[in-house]
């Protein structure tokens, strides 16, 4: 091992214990002082390498985020002045910054209206805050480009990844106060104490995140990684796009004429069928389909037109565990773990998520001679499903 890299593993260990010691209650000004969080040089790699010591360690996420935010806060100087390489324009970092921008523009323009909600409750002005806040739930999209395009690349690329459950963890942190904020301005009464807490929370979040991007995360992938990655990555996010910036079209590759090639039919036990009509069978399914098998790894989802949770090519291989925030990992893996040990078949779950009302439900894929072969999630909007009354025995178009 080079001295440059026994640096930089000693780096990150202090970082760990820096905010092991927080944690466990010590005082912060004597921590900076002992790993001298001041003076040391900390670079983009030591954070991402502490990060994963700590998930190692099995600290609780909402410790570790608190910790997170003290150890930013001191490192905020000797990250800024990190000399990352600029993105290229028009590339997929570039889009991901420019979106940045236009978020945090939203939220300035919030501010003075929020210092004068606090001198006179107007309602005019609430309703102006409010749509403020509502054109900010935007930001969902520039999360899940992230969590379904950006994070399963890095998973595949990057041993030390774990630092992406504590970003998904305030993305839906972010999610969560967004709505209690606009619930709170959409209210009969206004509570105006209320309201400051779950704003400021949201305020706080977005530039945390935001910073975390743009000096952590930005920087090292810059680095480590090529343009073939970022070129597939912007692909993918064509199609759903982000929060205010809507990445263009590259031209259109050109393939050779193959149309003299035919597909064989798959042969099944019910009949014979193409590869194009399996496609189109799963994209008319009123059902968003995903195939995990027996390693935890997704091999397979549908993309029907209106799908209810996003997916993208990136997420094909990915490990399950991966693919959800990490306050929800434990139940995903006691499902599986129960599908595996043949103690149960499937599990249920229902939930509102605006106007839509989904039933998600999780089977375990067995093949005949009862040996467990994967987890199918099957998810489905039912809220139209729900209002069906009596019989219908004629077609009423």
């Amino acid at each position: 091992m080079s001295e440059f890299t026994n640096k930089s593993v000693a780096r990150a260990k202090d970082l760990s214990k820096f905010m092991s010691g927080l944690i466990e209650g010590k005082k912060g000004s004597d921590l900076v002082k002992e790993y001298k969080l001041i003076t040391e040089n900390y670079i983009p790699a030591d954070v991402l390498s502490a990060f994963d010591m700590m998930f190692d360690q099995n600290v609780d996420i909402e410790d570790l985020k608190t910790a997170s935010n003290k150890l930013f806060n001191i490192l905020y100087k000797t990250l800024s002045s990190y000399p990352a390489i600029k993105a290229k324009t028009d590339t997929f970092i570039y889009f991901l910054e420019e979106d940045n921008r236009r978020i945090i523009s939203l939220l300035e323009s919030c501010k003075p209206l929020i210092k004068q909600i606090n001198k006179e409750k107007d309602a005019n002005l609430i309703s102006s805050i409010s749509l403020i806040f509502k054109q900010l739930q935007k930001i969902d999209l520039h999360y899940r480009v992230k969590e379904n395009i950006l994070f399963p690349v890095l998973e595949r690329k990057w041993e030390n990844h774990q630092c992406l459950k504590l970003m998904w963890s305030f993305h839906d942190d972010i999610r969560k106060n967004l709505k209690a904020t606009i619930d709170c301005l959409e209210a009969a009464t206004f509570d105006l104490q209320h309201f400051n807490k779950t704003s400021s929370r949201v305020f706080f979040n977005v530039h945390t995140i935001i910073f975390r991007e743009e000096k952590i995360l930005f920087p090292l992938m810059l680095e480590n990684m090529g343009d073939e990655s970022f070129d597939e990555m912007l692909k993918q996010t064509i199609g759903p796009g982000l929060a205010f910036v809507r990445p263009e079209h590259k031209s259109p590759e050109k393939h050779k004429d193959d149309s003299s090639v035919t597909l064989n039919d798959i042969k099944l036990k019910t009949g014979n069928i193409t590869p194009e009509q399996i496609e189109l069978i799963f994209k008319y399914l009123p059902v968003d389909i995903t195939y995990v098998d027996e390693n935890d790894k997704v091999v397979f989802y549908s993309d029907p037109p209106h799908r209810i949770f996003p997916r993208t090519p990136s997420i094909i291989g990915r490990k399950l565990q991966n693919c959800h925030p990490p306050e929800s990992v434990g139940i995903v893996n006691n499902i599986v773990e129960s599908f595996r040990k043949n103690e149960k078949d499937e599990a249920s779950f229902w939930i509102h998520l605006g106007p839509k009302y989904v039933l998600i439900k999780y089977f375990a894929v067995r093949d005949g001679e009862n040996n467990f072969k994967g987890t199918l999630e099957v998810s489905q909007e039912i809220s139209e499903i729900q209002k069906i009354e009596g019989d219908r025995r004629l077609l009423d178009w």
